[in-house]
């Protein structure tokens, strides 16, 4: 192939081989910040532009079929373009994709739902996971009459304001692991925004507790997840996720699960592992069905400040596209399908790719460990991780490590999540994570060399 040069609205000049993907890139650079408008899908000297997806696997617009276990972020449970949700979706488009009207399938939908979780009294669609969680927020500050919350130093909970405090945070400003700080994410955020958010430890319940404590009269809520992709895919300790609980329960603060990635986990969520029944739950990704989706659930009373029939309406809900036919139509028929069987199929699946992972760290001799619970795992290029996210923040050396070996399996027909984290689908076997774990060992090879 012939050589050319991409100049990136950076300017910096990136030499690569002429082909689709690159001459679509240089378009896109002129037009959209990056080149893109997600900047998780950009990798040099160019993203790679998919043509299309079946079962477990991608091919691109130059041909190459890859296996996927990045699944849009963990968001497709059954792969792509399964026939069940495809027919289903087939029929909804030739009646209509969105109307200023409701439809019976939002309220079947609704139902399926609430009957997967006892604390899921009712539930609300959005538009996705970061508008469920900043809807919650939003209904916690409306119940409870009070402005702050609280959230997991380390953890991803979407784009809104308060939700991003310190999910970025790096020794630098992270402050005292006794009472960590609230650091911005974007530039120019509000010091408003960083004064309402209080930052506790993950996994930490004496330290959290006593930083709660001393907020106790402010707080709208406390917001965890109880398996943080950011915090390395590391699960809640049942001290932890029970203090919490124990501690909003007494002080009449909201306890808001995100699960909008590990509802995956169970028929009722991450939290169905757990003694304990939160009073709000974010969801998203999976109950789309591959379409964009939020909403929340939780208790009758809570969920009640968005209902307009109650007189006192406390907090104006809506949203242009939320409950949309063809988002409702294949988040029901895709969570219909995620049953008991198919969840116990992705969750074995998982573990086999843990150990299997786990033995070609141990062949090639590296420090690296796997996390990950249900149908999830990452990679860790540590001997070990444990703790809150300082425990498994990625250092810039590691971070280099990392990216050579995503490109390695990335070149070697595998697609992981740029954390190098996976999300199983159910339409994967055994044969598919045979391979990854070959992969993953010629790179643990590679890796070695460069250690």
């Amino acid at each position: 192939m012939d050589e050319k040069k991409i100049t990136t609205p950076q300017s910096k000049v990136i030499q690569t081989k002429c082909s689709p993907s690159a001459d679509i890139y240089q378009r896109a650079c002129k037009v959209m910040p990056g080149g893109v408008s997600r900047n998780t899908i950009l990798r040099l000297p160019h993203p790679a532009y998919a043509e299309r997806g079946e079962g477990c696997y991608v091919t691109d617009i130059e041909g190459v079929k890859r296996i996927d276990f990045a699944n849009n972020m963990a968001a497709l449970i059954h792969g792509h373009a399964h026939p069940v949700i495809i027919a289903a979706l087939t029929e909804q488009l030739q009646k209509g994709t969105a109307f200023a009207m409701a439809t019976e399938v939002e309220v079947n939908y609704a139902e399926l739902m609430c009957d997967r979780n006892v604390g899921f009294d009712k539930i609300r669609f959005c538009n996705s996971g970061t508008e469920a969680v900043m809807t919650c927020l939003k209904a916690a500050r409306a119940y409870t009459g009070r402005p702050k919350i609280a959230k997991v130093e380390g953890s991803y909970h979407g784009l809104y304001d308060f939700a991003e405090v310190s999910q970025t945070a790096d020794p630098s400003n992270w402050g005292d692991a006794r009472e960590p700080a609230s650091v911005p994410v974007a530039h120019g955020t509000p010091s408003s925004v960083l004064n309402d958010v209080i930052v506790i430890p993950f996994n930490d319940p004496e330290r959290a507790i006593a930083i709660l404590d001393k907020n106790a009269d402010v707080l709208a809520c406390v917001l965890v997840d109880l398996m943080p992709h950011r915090i390395g895919l590391l699960p809640a300790t049942s001290e932890f996720v029970s203090a919490l609980r124990k501690w909003t329960h007494d002080h009449n603060v909201l306890l808001v699960c995100d699960e909008v990635i590990t509802f995956r986990s169970s028929y009722g969520g991450a939290q169905a592992h757990y003694d304990m029944t939160p009073d709000l739950t974010a969801l998203g990704k999976i109950i789309g069905g591959g379409f964009p989706v939020g909403a929340l659930a939780g208790r009758k009373d809570v969920m009640d400040v968005m209902n307009p029939l109650e007189g006192n309406l406390l907090f104006p809900q809506s949203g242009t596209f939320s409950a949309n036919p063809m988002t409702m139509v294949a988040g029901y028929t895709a969570m219909r399908m995620f049953d008991d069987t198919a969840i116990k199929k992705v969750n074995q699946l998982a573990e086999q790719a843990r150990k299997q992972i786990t033995e070609a760290i141990q062949i090639a001799g590296i420090p690296a460990c796997v996390t990950g619970a249900g149908s999830m795992f990452r990679i860790h290029l540590k001997p070990e991780v444990s703790g809150g996210y300082r425990s498994v923040y990625v250092n810039p050396d590691e971070a280099k490590l990392i990216k050579v070996l995503i490109d390695h399996l990335f070149d070697n027909r595998i697609m992981m999540i740029n954390t190098c984290s996976a999300a199983v689908s159910t339409v994967m076997a055994k044969q598919e994570i045979d391979t990854l774990s070959e992969v993953m060992l010629s790179g643990f090879r590679k890796l070695k060399d460069l250690l």
